[in-house]
């Protein structure tokens, strides 16, 4: 007899595990309710992948306002926050934030017992010798003319208001103040006398009159009202003091005096272009000469170059000699582009080193150039994480030991100083060698993501990995490119003023000019009387007389130097040097 056994939700078999005709309904229910799981699975499936798809878009957007937010930071600090990037950390600090391992340690032998003895108060005894500097005023005043005008009573009032009788003269009380005499300018005539013999027979025999006319100098520029002395007064204000031409033209028509600015720039021109531009190519010559240099670029606008929009940015390239050079010399180029054929041209006969920023153009110079990169680039990527966090949260953060690493590399850039450069060589590889690699090392195992700040400030140190090494190589190198910089920086000051150049004549100039002041006061000279000489000496000069004409000549006159003022230390320091 047949078994039948039936459970509610699934099917019936009889005793052969047969379906009956009566178990059909159920096994289609149970197919339908198959079907609809399969659906809901492939639905949760497109849910969960629409949530991962949501989630992956809510972490890019949160990186980016994350970036945004530290570009915003970065950009609120360069406006309105203090732009000095000193941030001293002390040897005690080095160590508290971990850094340097066993190599911090062996350059402090008592290093273990600072830290078993943290907890104890310590003092220390600190004793130097300084020159203690008196007479500031006497010093300071003591190039300058003096005008004494005494104040002195009257013959008729010096008797005495109680008896009558002649007081004397017991004393004087001195009082000093600076009196400025405004510049004045003249009109100058040049009036060359001209002789004739008056003897008859001279006539006949020579068949005309003799004439001979007396010596004059040769003017500056033709037919011009220009002199030696008022260009070199528009040198100084534009390119050393920064003034635009039209406030120049200004103060002279305060002082009634009618020059147009167009005028000014002509006359600037000319003398760069007649004049000033064989000096600048000597110069240039002695530059390449040495085996150690500084380069850096930056924008400058020049609104009427040919084939080329208002807007365009062209650009000055900056080339300086180093602080061992015996001459210091700096030379500005002006180039349309800023391409890296430039430097390879200007530099093609250069062999040595060459201090640069992390630029790419540099690095493709021939293989006689070895560049050196900045420390303080490197340092300043991190310098602006850091300016980015919350004073409260900068403590032991990646960016308090990325700029604590660096600064310790200057620091004892610092106590190198006065080495000579074989002892600063040895010195940098016993301590300072060491402490970068070990930096190079932890930022590589950081894990930052590229396009944050602290992956930049990573990515730019391991870009430039190969020349941020190469200051290790020679002695004479610096750890930053802080002269470039420098040199720089009075241009950039002077184009925030005078904005452009209106042609590629003028910005050439502009590149004469700014080379001869600049190089005239890295050998203490004034801009103003050394271009005063040159523009009273080039037209009557030929060109083999050139080197006379050079700043470190001891043929320029004594009335173009400045007066320096070194302390003992610094006479120190060049006597060991020497």
């Amino acid at each position: 007899m047949p078994i039948f056994l039936a459970i509610p939700g699934f099917l019936c078999y009889n005793e052969d595990m047969k379906t009956t005709d009566g178990s059909l309904a159920l096994q289609l229910q149970i197919d339908s309710l198959t079907a609809r799981v399969d659906e809901q699975a492939e639905l949760l499936a497109k849910l969960n992948a629409l949530i991962d798809e949501r989630n992956s878009m809510i972490s890019k957007q949160t990186i980016l306002i994350k970036h945004y937010e530290e570009l915003l930071l970065l950009a609120r600090r360069h406006r309105f926050g203090a732009l000095s990037e000193k941030y001293p950390i002390s040897g005690d600090e080095y160590r508290q934030i971990g850094l340097f391992g066993e190599v911090f340690a062996g350059t402090d032998k008592n290093a273990s017992e600072t830290d078993k003895n943290a907890s104890e108060p310590q003092t220390e005894e600190i004793t130097y010798k300084r020159r203690k500097h008196t007479g500031k005023r006497e010093e300071d005043l003591s190039g300058l003319p003096v005008e004494r005008v005494d104040h002195e009573l009257p013959e008729d009032e010096r008797a005495c208001p109680n008896c009558g009788e002649t007081m004397r003269d017991i004393g004087v009380d001195v009082r000093r103040s600076l009196k400025l005499i405004p510049a004045q300018v003249v009109v100058v005539e040049d009036a060359t006398h001209a002789y004739a013999c008056q003897n008859p027979a001279c006539e006949e025999e020579e068949g005309g009159v003799t004439i001979v006319r007396a010596a004059s100098p040769k003017p500056l520029i033709s037919g011009s009202l220009a002199s030696p002395s008022l260009v070199a007064h528009i040198a100084l204000q534009k390119y050393s003091n920064g003034m635009p031409l039209y406030r120049i033209e200004n103060g002279f028509r305060y002082d009634g005096i009618n020059i147009s600015r167009q005028t000014m720039a002509n006359w600037v021109i000319k003398c760069a272009e007649i004049y000033l531009i064989a000096v600048y190519f000597l110069l240039k010559s002695y530059l390449i000469k040495e085996n150690l240099l500084h380069a850096d670029e930056t924008t400058h606008q020049v609104l009427r170059e040919p084939g080329r929009a208002a807007q365009s940015k062209s650009y000055e390239w900056i080339y300086r000699t180093s602080g061992c050079s015996e001459h210091n010399i700096v030379i500005y180029d002006y180039k349309e582009t800023r391409c890296r054929e430039h430097p390879k041209e200007f530099l093609k006969d250069f062999k040595g080193f060459l201090h640069t920023d992390g630029y790419e153009a540099y690095h493709g110079l021939p293989p006689d150039i070895t560049v050196v990169g900045c420390w303080f680039h490197a340092r300043q990527k991190w310098e602006n994480l850091l300016k980015i966090l919350p004073k409260d949260k900068r403590k032991g953060t990646d960016a308090e030991r990325g700029v604590a690493y660096i600064n310790r590399l200057f620091d004892l850039e610092r106590e190198f100083k006065r080495l000579t450069p074989d002892e600063r060589y040895k010195a940098r590889l016993e301590q300072s060698k060491p402490i970068a690699e070990e930096f190079f090392v932890w930022a590589g195992n950081l894990g930052a993501l590229p396009k944050s700040a602290l992956g930049q400030a990573v990515g730019y140190a391991q870009s430039q990995y190969k020349y941020l090494m190469n200051v290790f190589l020679d002695g004479r190198l610096e750890l930053s490119n802080n002269r470039a910089e420098r040199s720089a920086k009075s241009f950039v000051l002077g184009r925030k003023a005078w904005l452009f150049s209106c042609t590629p004549e003028g910005a050439k100039a502009s590149s004469i000019m700014y080379s001869i002041v600049e190089t005239a006061k890295e050998n203490n000279l004034h801009p103003y009387q050394y271009i005063k000489f040159l523009l009273q000496t080039l037209p009557n000069t030929t060109t083999g007389s050139l080197e006379s004409l050079l700043p470190w000549s001891e043929a320029i006159p004594g009335y173009c130097r400045i007066p320096i003022k070194k302390d003992e230390a610094f006479q120190d320091a060049e006597k060991k040097r020497a």
